[in-house]
């Protein structure tokens, strides 16, 4: 899969030991992705993708 980019990254906290992607997209092996989405009104919503082998 593509792992989208976090845009405008200049300055990562480095007490924050996280996989940022910074600027341009990654691609990986993936077996789940998980798509978070919020609204207006307390619209919330997060959606778990796997990946089938078999």
């Amino acid at each position: 899969g593509v792992v989208p980019p976090t845009i405008n990254l200049d300055n990562p906290d480095p007490e924050c030991d996280l996989d940022y992607v910074p600027n341009t997209a990654q691609r990986l092996d993936m077996k789940y992705c998980m798509n978070n989405a919020f609204g207006f009104g307390g619209q919330n919503m997060s959606l778990v993708i796997g990946r089938n082998d078999s």
